[in-house]
């Protein structure tokens, strides 16, 4: 042990010490972090960082630390146990725990998922030709997990000759796969000493080779490999290496089954790869060599490669080119107020995901007589998205389709009659009745003029406009837009009065590309100012008030809650930054954390002055102020590569030294988790019943 070690270990068992004796919590101390300076100069730019040695991961110090906050967090909330244990049982108690998925074909077999009660896993199903076969249990996921504290599945592929399985497993929450080879039949498992992979893994078609993404020390897929069944992992090949740090190495399979495809992609460019499934050891063809800021992404159909991208088409076009060669011909042109989003392939047709004003909508195309047809919904606040469905022969499309108000429903459309069934819509326990809530969208007017949606849900009879307590939930980065589906969990909030509001802020892709772009790099401000306006507007509206609205946010959306109580910190009474990444200047300038380098191109390189500048005026370590906060629980997974732990905690420690409210503020760190909290389906209820009690309480509403 060093001596700094020594003196940090020394110092943190008095505060252990304090939080273990105190029975009271109206006398406990909350920990207090040693403060270390650290000098940083960049630009010639001095900063001095007290809480730096928090990042000394598995340090006595800082196990230590992150052991007292935990404890004393425990402590504060000991009271609301009760409720922790009625929430859970609640959203428990409307979850049906035996439970299947719609079966889906996949060559021979029809494919499906179940669940048993009690158990907290996926047990993965198939049965042979048509459903009255006999079932086989290709993997059941409760057996791996009682080896592991912590599991999620990543892939799960079956070999062409329909004999093998492939998975890749995660044990800890740091995204380092392992990969898993078993013979279905037998049980027998071929391989499993393969490890250090991202998730992706793809078989050939002679049922014998493997590709597989393998992370560098920045956690970035950067290699390709082939692997044969019963080599060990040494002997296996590798295939590609991608040395710009900025780039990560995707596999693919086209939903023809003809090729795999190498997708290696920044934050803004993208650059794909094709090899025949027939001959593993060929040459993998380049489609389009990259070009900065150019993102193309590849489908294939008989003669042709069709390609969505944005080259010349802000909001995204579909072109088409023929394998061998020739002119490119233009399927589906750039649009002022249509993005378009995604697309499947079948044998005789195609369909399109595309956002028009914040909907996403399906068209179906008929590759025959060249028609279209628009798919309309029921509901003016819904979501959508493609559903599994891999026969290439298909004369149906399978989509998914949810609202605040809609559980989760698996529709099949004829792609030729276009008669819509519903196979399955999920089951909600404990008398749900979707007549006894309201679902709306307001506007809200935000700082330069633009407007920002906000989707509501509340219960029938609640006046909108009589000063309710308020959940508002926000993300607003890397183009992601988290459309309204069902949510039981959230009913818990509701049910007891308060309004839950999504507000769909730039950084998303709400409105578009242009909404995308307007909220990154130098313009990032927007996203939380956005953020603010629709706080500020439920307010002014009536809907709520600063003193009855709680804010939450998760990763880049913690970054938002976190910019938010430093621009507000009056907006809101509660925040819930769950693995906030708010230490943005420092992580930024540190490339050999995970994926640092990548994210240059969505937040900036603070290497670069005017970035720097940028980022310190918002970075929300960075601008912790000596003033009033609102109530604040900070989440963290210890094992969070994406985030690291270091983040939160020094962010809670600078928070409590400069502070001058008496409010609460705790964090709460998984020991055993990563990025998305605890993996089982039940303790992760428990998870969200912890922050939901945490609201709750500091509302009134216990």
């Amino acid at each position: 042990m060093t001596k700094i070690e020594l003196l940090l270990t020394t110092l943190f068992i008095g505060v252990l010490l304090t939080g273990m004796k105190m029975t009271s919590t109206k006398n406990l101390l909350p920990p207090v972090a040693q403060k270390i300076p650290k000098v940083v100069t960049v630009h010639n730019d001095y900063r001095i960082d007290d809480y730096f040695w928090l990042k000394e991961r598995d340090t006595q110090p800082v196990l230590d630390y992150l052991k007292a906050e935990n404890s004393y967090t425990f402590a504060k909330m000991k009271h609301t146990e009760s409720l922790q244990k009625t929430l859970y049982k609640e959203m428990r108690g409307r979850i049906k725990e035996d439970d299947s998925t719609v079966p889906y074909k996949f060559g021979n077999y029809m494919y499906y998922t179940r669940t048993e009660e009690g158990l907290q896993y996926d047990i993965y199903c198939r049965k042979l030709k048509n459903l009255d076969g006999e079932e086989e249990i290709p993997l059941d996921m409760n057996v791996l997990a009682k080896e592991h504290d912590y599991l999620v599945l990543s892939a799960y592929k079956i070999s062409p000759n329909e004999k093998f399985l492939a998975i890749t497993i995660d044990t800890s929450g740091a995204e380092r796969h392992k990969l898993i080879i078993k013979d279905i039949k037998t049980g027998d498992i071929l391989d499993d000493h393969l490890s250090n992979l991202d998730e992706s893994v793809e078989w050939a078609n002679d049922n014998k080779t493997l590709f597989y993404t393998v992370l560098d020390e920045a956690h970035r897929p950067y290699q390709l490999w082939r692997h044969e069944l019963g080599n060990e992992q040494s002997q296996d090949v590798l295939v590609f290496q991608e040395d710009d740090d900025r780039f990560s190495v995707g596999l693919h399979r086209t939903k023809s089954g003809e090729f795999l495809k190498m997708d290696l992609g920044s934050q803004i460019t993208t650059e794909v790869y094709l090899l025949d499934r027939n001959d593993p050891f060929g040459e993998w063809k380049m489609v389009r060599p990259r070009e900065q800021g150019v993102e193309y992404y590849v489908y294939h159909h008989g003669d042709y490669l069709y390609q969505i991208t944005n080259k010349d088409a802000i909001n995204f076009k579909l072109i088409r080119t023929a394998i061998k060669g020739g002119k490119e011909e233009e399927i589906i042109p750039n649009r002022e107020k249509v993005t378009l989003d995604v697309v499947t392939m079948f044998k005789n047709h195609m369909a399109v995901l595309e956002r028009i004003n914040g909907n996403l909508e399906i068209r179906l195309s008929d590759f025959e007589n060249e028609s279209w047809f628009n798919m309309e919904m029921n509901e003016d606040i819904y979501s959508l998205t493609f559903e599994e469905n891999y026969d290439w022969n298909s004369d149906f499309l399978r989509f998914g389709y949810g609202s605040f108000l809609t559980p989760y429903s698996v529709y099949d459309i004829n792609l030729k009659t276009h008669k819509r069934t519903l196979r399955k819509k999920e089951e909600i326990l404990g008398g749900y009745d979707p007549e006894n809530y309201v679902s709306e969208r307001i506007w809200a007017p935000t700082h330069d003029g633009e407007k920002v949606a906000i989707t509501l849900l509340y219960k029938k009879g609640i006046d909108l406009k009589g000063n309710n307590p308020c959940f508002l939930w926000g993300y607003g980065s890397y183009g992601a837009t988290y459309d309204p589906w069902f949510s039981s969990n959230i009913f818990s909030l509701v049910d007891r009065g308060m309004v839950y509001a999504r507000a769909h802020i730039r950084g998303s892709s709400f409105m578009g590309r242009k909404w995308y772009l307007d909220g990154k790099l130098k313009q990032k401000k927007n996203t939380f100012k956005d953020f603010i306006s629709a706080g500020r507007f439920l307010a002014d509206e009536g809907i709520t008030s600063h003193k009855k609205l709680a804010i939450y946010g998760g990763s880049a959306g913690g970054l938002l809650i976190g910019a938010v109580m430093n621009m507000a910190p009056d907006l809101c009474k509660v925040s819930i930054p769950s693995v906030p990444f708010v230490d943005v200047i420092n992580t930024m300038l540190d490339e050999s954390i995970p994926l640092t380098v990548t994210e240059f191109e969505e937040w900036g390189n603070p290497m670069e002055k005017d970035f720097y500048d940028y980022m310190k005026s918002y970075s929300p370590y960075e601008n912790v102020e000596a003033k009033a906060y609102p109530h604040t629980l900070v989440l963290a997974g210890y094992n969070d590569p994406r985030v690291q732990y270091w983040e939160p905690a020094k962010w809670t420690a600078k928070l409590r030294d400069m502070k001058t409210d008496s409010n609460d503020l705790l964090l709460k760190t998984i020991m055993g988790a990563g990025h998305f909290s605890s993996s089982g389906r039940f303790d992760y209820l428990k998870d969200v019943a912890f922050y939901y009690a945490f609201t709750l309480d500091k509302l009134g509403l216990n």
